[in-house]
Protein backbone atom coordinates (compact mmCIF):
# COMPACT_ATOMS: atom_id res chain seq x y z
CA UNK A 1 0.00 0.00 0.00
CA UNK A 2 3.08 2.39 0.91
CA UNK A 3 5.29 1.67 -2.19
CA UNK A 4 1.25 2.32 -4.48
CA UNK A 5 1.41 5.98 -2.20
CA UNK A 6 5.05 6.59 -3.05
CA UNK A 7 4.40 5.62 -6.85
CA UNK A 8 1.23 8.28 -7.14
CA UNK A 9 2.97 11.05 -5.33
CA UNK A 10 6.03 10.03 -7.69
CA UNK A 11 3.93 9.92 -10.39
CA UNK A 12 2.05 14.01 -9.72
CA UNK A 13 5.77 15.12 -9.61
CA UNK A 14 8.00 13.57 -12.61
CA UNK A 15 5.13 13.18 -15.02
CA UNK A 16 4.53 17.37 -15.59
CA UNK A 17 8.67 17.26 -16.05
CA UNK A 18 8.75 14.36 -18.61
CA UNK A 19 5.82 15.50 -20.77
CA UNK A 20 6.62 19.26 -20.55
CA UNK A 21 6.45 19.86 -24.88
CA UNK A 22 2.31 19.42 -24.48
CA UNK A 23 1.75 23.34 -24.20
CA UNK A 24 -1.71 24.97 -22.86
CA UNK A 25 -3.47 25.20 -19.81
CA UNK A 26 -4.43 21.44 -19.92
CA UNK A 27 -1.60 19.45 -18.17
CA UNK A 28 -2.82 18.63 -15.09
CA UNK A 29 -6.74 18.29 -13.65
CA UNK A 30 -7.17 17.65 -9.47
CA UNK A 31 -10.46 17.19 -8.55
CA UNK A 32 -13.05 16.22 -5.60
CA UNK A 33 -16.02 14.53 -6.30
CA UNK A 34 -19.29 13.20 -4.54
CA UNK A 35 -19.29 9.55 -4.82
CA UNK A 36 -22.66 7.07 -4.95
CA UNK A 37 -21.76 3.26 -5.18
CA UNK A 38 -25.02 0.82 -5.14
CA UNK A 39 -23.89 -2.96 -4.14
CA UNK A 40 -25.79 -4.65 -6.58
CA UNK A 41 -25.60 -8.02 -5.02
CA UNK A 42 -27.19 -6.51 -1.51
CA UNK A 43 -29.35 -3.76 -2.81
CA UNK A 44 -26.97 -1.52 -0.55
CA UNK A 45 -26.01 2.08 -1.30
CA UNK A 46 -23.06 3.84 -0.24
CA UNK A 47 -22.45 7.47 -0.62
CA UNK A 48 -19.18 9.64 0.15
CA UNK A 49 -16.39 11.28 -0.79
CA UNK A 50 -12.96 11.28 -3.27
CA UNK A 51 -10.54 12.95 -5.18
CA UNK A 52 -8.51 12.75 -8.46
CA UNK A 53 -5.74 13.71 -10.14
CA UNK A 54 -5.04 13.50 -13.63
CA UNK A 55 -2.31 14.03 -15.86
CA UNK A 56 -1.72 14.37 -19.22
CA UNK A 57 0.80 12.37 -21.74
CA UNK A 58 -0.54 12.80 -24.80
CA UNK A 59 -2.82 14.56 -26.86
CA UNK A 60 -6.36 13.57 -25.73
CA UNK A 61 -4.71 11.23 -23.36
CA UNK A 62 -4.30 11.62 -19.29
CA UNK A 63 -3.60 8.94 -16.86
CA UNK A 64 -5.98 9.04 -13.71
CA UNK A 65 -5.47 8.14 -9.90
CA UNK A 66 -8.04 8.77 -7.72
CA UNK A 67 -9.54 7.40 -4.42
CA UNK A 68 -12.99 7.67 -2.41
CA UNK A 69 -13.83 6.33 1.21
CA UNK A 70 -17.86 5.40 1.35
CA UNK A 71 -19.46 6.00 5.22
CA UNK A 72 -22.10 4.01 5.92
CA UNK A 73 -25.69 4.44 5.61
CA UNK A 74 -29.00 4.11 6.77
CA UNK A 75 -30.37 0.47 5.77
CA UNK A 76 -34.71 0.31 4.75
CA UNK A 77 -36.10 -3.69 4.85
CA UNK A 78 -39.26 -3.78 3.73
CA UNK A 79 -42.72 -4.33 4.93
CA UNK A 80 -41.89 -7.23 7.57
CA UNK A 81 -45.26 -8.40 9.21
CA UNK A 82 -48.67 -7.43 7.97
CA UNK A 83 -49.30 -3.96 10.04
CA UNK A 84 -46.51 -2.74 6.95
CA UNK A 85 -43.67 -2.20 9.69
CA UNK A 86 -40.74 -0.68 8.23
CA UNK A 87 -37.35 -1.53 9.18
CA UNK A 88 -34.59 1.15 9.42
CA UNK A 89 -30.68 0.18 10.56
CA UNK A 90 -26.99 0.94 9.71
CA UNK A 91 -25.56 -0.94 7.16
CA UNK A 92 -22.05 -0.95 8.91
CA UNK A 93 -20.44 -1.38 5.95
CA UNK A 94 -18.10 1.20 4.65
CA UNK A 95 -15.53 1.18 1.53
CA UNK A 96 -12.47 2.80 0.36
CA UNK A 97 -11.14 2.42 -3.06
CA UNK A 98 -7.84 2.93 -4.61
CA UNK A 99 -7.86 3.24 -8.66
CA UNK A 100 -5.45 3.84 -11.25
CA UNK A 101 -6.01 3.98 -15.14
CA UNK A 102 -6.20 5.78 -18.33
CA UNK A 103 -8.37 8.63 -19.33
CA UNK A 104 -9.00 9.21 -23.57
CA UNK A 105 -11.53 12.45 -24.28
CA UNK A 106 -13.01 13.57 -27.22
CA UNK A 107 -11.46 17.23 -27.51
CA UNK A 108 -9.50 20.46 -25.73
CA UNK A 109 -12.74 22.48 -25.96
CA UNK A 110 -15.11 23.44 -23.24
CA UNK A 111 -17.17 20.81 -22.97
CA UNK A 112 -15.27 16.60 -23.31
CA UNK A 113 -16.92 13.75 -23.22
CA UNK A 114 -14.41 11.16 -22.17
CA UNK A 115 -13.89 6.68 -21.28
CA UNK A 116 -11.49 5.27 -18.59
CA UNK A 117 -10.76 1.58 -17.45
CA UNK A 118 -8.92 1.67 -14.26
CA UNK A 119 -7.44 -0.76 -12.25
CA UNK A 120 -7.24 -0.92 -8.52
CA UNK A 121 -8.75 -2.08 -5.10
CA UNK A 122 -11.89 -1.81 -2.82
CA UNK A 123 -10.91 -2.43 1.12
CA UNK A 124 -14.43 -3.39 2.36
CA UNK A 125 -14.56 -2.59 6.06
CA UNK A 126 -17.19 -4.61 8.20
CA UNK A 127 -18.16 -2.70 11.72
CA UNK A 128 -19.10 -6.23 13.32
CA UNK A 129 -19.13 -5.00 17.10
CA UNK A 130 -23.45 -4.02 16.48
CA UNK A 131 -25.14 -7.29 15.46
CA UNK A 132 -26.17 -7.34 12.09
CA UNK A 133 -29.74 -8.04 11.83
CA UNK A 134 -31.10 -8.31 8.28
CA UNK A 135 -30.34 -12.17 6.42
CA UNK A 136 -29.50 -10.01 3.00
CA UNK A 137 -26.53 -7.82 4.84
CA UNK A 138 -24.83 -11.08 6.97
CA UNK A 139 -25.85 -13.24 3.24
CA UNK A 140 -24.22 -11.11 1.07
CA UNK A 141 -20.64 -9.99 3.24
CA UNK A 142 -20.50 -13.78 4.40
CA UNK A 143 -16.35 -14.04 4.99
CA UNK A 144 -16.00 -10.32 4.27
CA UNK A 145 -15.70 -9.50 8.34
CA UNK A 146 -12.96 -6.59 9.39
CA UNK A 147 -11.17 -5.47 6.95
CA UNK A 148 -10.79 -7.02 3.45
CA UNK A 149 -9.03 -5.83 0.21
CA UNK A 150 -10.38 -6.73 -3.34
CA UNK A 151 -8.99 -6.18 -6.91
CA UNK A 152 -10.89 -4.05 -8.44
CA UNK A 153 -11.72 -3.15 -12.25
CA UNK A 154 -13.74 -0.08 -13.35
CA UNK A 155 -14.56 0.85 -16.74
CA UNK A 156 -16.65 3.86 -17.14
CA UNK A 157 -17.14 7.36 -18.89
CA UNK A 158 -18.65 10.80 -18.29
CA UNK A 159 -18.38 14.30 -19.41
CA UNK A 160 -16.43 17.08 -17.99
CA UNK A 161 -17.65 21.06 -18.87
CA UNK A 162 -15.35 23.48 -18.22
CA UNK A 163 -15.42 27.59 -17.67
CA UNK A 164 -11.55 28.57 -17.91
CA UNK A 165 -9.65 26.53 -15.76
CA UNK A 166 -12.71 25.67 -13.53
CA UNK A 167 -15.09 23.17 -14.47
CA UNK A 168 -17.39 20.17 -13.41
CA UNK A 169 -17.10 16.69 -13.83
CA UNK A 170 -19.70 13.66 -13.54
CA UNK A 171 -19.00 9.97 -14.06
CA UNK A 172 -20.61 6.86 -14.73
CA UNK A 173 -19.19 3.35 -14.80
CA UNK A 174 -19.20 -0.43 -13.29
CA UNK A 175 -16.83 -0.49 -10.03
CA UNK A 176 -16.33 -4.53 -10.51
CA UNK A 177 -14.50 -5.77 -7.48
CA UNK A 178 -13.04 -9.87 -7.36
CA UNK A 179 -14.06 -12.09 -4.58
CA UNK A 180 -15.79 -15.36 -5.50
CA UNK A 181 -16.35 -14.49 -8.51
CA UNK A 182 -17.24 -10.67 -10.01
CA UNK A 183 -19.70 -8.44 -8.74
CA UNK A 184 -20.84 -5.95 -10.66
CA UNK A 185 -21.65 -2.51 -8.54
CA UNK A 186 -22.84 0.98 -10.26
CA UNK A 187 -20.79 3.82 -9.48
CA UNK A 188 -21.92 8.10 -10.08
CA UNK A 189 -19.47 10.63 -8.69
CA UNK A 190 -19.66 14.31 -9.63
CA UNK A 191 -17.65 17.16 -7.92
CA UNK A 192 -15.89 20.41 -9.36
CA UNK A 193 -12.53 20.02 -10.78
CA UNK A 194 -9.38 22.33 -11.63
CA UNK A 195 -7.34 21.96 -14.58
CA UNK A 196 -3.88 23.94 -15.20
Amino acid sequence: MKRFLYLIVAFSFLTPVAFAQARGSDHISVGVFGNFLRLSDSSISLGGVGARLSVNVAPRFQLEAESSYNFEQVFFSGFSDSNGTVSVSTTHVRSLDGLFGPKLYSNKGPVRFFVTAKGGFTNFNINTSPAVTFNQIANTFEGLRGSNVFGTFYPGGGAEAFWGPIGVRVDVGDEIFFHNGTHNNLRVSFGPTIRF
